[in-house]
């Protein structure tokens, strides 16, 4: 897969989307979060996982108990991952994966507390713009003992496990729960251009894990039609799992959301909405089976 080098691109805030022709009257493109980013990189510690497979994994951990939470209570752990190139940003990639906001005195007001974690692929960016070394099964395992390790650092503490992602961090939630079914209590794959077979389905859906299968209609990367589209009647049919499909996929502002640096992926991009925390700035929630948003299913997932 070719990306462009991110850091070194501004994003073009007028462009027009090939898909502004299906707006609606009165419906406008958005082109900014309105959440402010880059400012809880502090509050994540950064680690090291050593993996002969694929090299050591570096990995980021947010500690609530840490940052003032009450040390005799138990907290959900939130693992987030992150899409293609996105682990050349470093620390920039707590931000790009979804997990930055969750760590806002916010949100952790909102879901009782949580610990997060953010693993990085070894990824390497070739002069043509090719991505290796994205997420792929081979990761599996090791990311696995990381998410392990944290529990079993912080065990008097631990509560319910989820696991989140959006584009190729949606595919490799998926290949998670494929491989350690019934592990994770929540789980949401984002934006993936994968989805498990019949039979693998069918072995999450009746693991009890929790889902939001998050995916736009409009989504430029991984196609609907392609991706979704074929399997919708089965993923709707899963058990615990609420199927989010949006005409549109927004901003805070109640804008459809527009990225483009040098090619669209606004719509692709539903890792933003999800760091509004599916909510719009005026508080109406993005789907009325998510009145609180995330935060407030990951908090019900945990008093289940």
């Amino acid at each position: 897969m070719a990306l462009p080098d991110f850091k070194k691109l501004e994003q073009n805030k007028d462009a027009v989307p090939e898909w502004a022709k299906y707006l609606k009257h009165g419906e406008f493109i958005s082109y900014e979060n309105t959440y402010k980013s880059k400012v809880y990189f502090d509050l994540f510690d950064k680690y090291s996982y050593a993996c002969s497979e694929t090299g050591d994994i570096r990995y980021y951990v947010y500690d609530p108990v840490k940052h003032g939470a009450d040390p005799s209570k138990r907290y959900p752990v939130l693992m987030w991952l992150h899409g293609a190139s996105n682990s050349l940003m470093e620390e920039g990639c707590i931000m790009c994966c979804g997990a930055e906001q969750y760590a806002s005195e916010k949100y952790q007001q909102a879901m009782g507390g949580a610990y997060i974690i953010v693993p990085l692929a070894n990824e390497e960016r070739l002069s043509d713009g090719t991505i290796l070394g994205t997420w792929s099964k081979i990761h599996s395992k090791p990311i696995k003992a990381i998410f392990d390790r944290v529990c079993e650092e912080h065990s008097e503490n631990i509560g319910r496990k989820f696991v989140m992602g959006a584009s190729s961090g949606g595919y490799f939630t998926w290949q998670l729960l494929e491989d350690y079914c019934g592990y994770f209590d929540g789980a949401i794959p984002i934006s993936s251009g994968y989805v498990p077979d019949d039979e693998a389905l069918d072995r999450i859906s009746e693991s009890g894990t929790q889902l939001i299968i998050a995916h736009g209609r409009h989504d430029e990367m991984a196609v609907f039609d392609e991706c979704i589209s074929p399997r919708i009647e089965k993923l709707q049919q899963m058990k615990n799992c609420i199927c989010f499909f949006p005409e549109w996929v927004y901003n805070g502002d109640g804008g459809v959301s527009s990225v483009f640096y040098g090619f669209e992926m606004g719509q692709h991009c539903m890792i933003n909405w999800v760091q509004h925390n599916l909510m719009f700035d005026s508080g109406k929630p993005a789907d009325e089976r998510l009145p609180d948003g995330v935060t407030g299913w990951i908090k019900k997932v945990c008093e289940e």
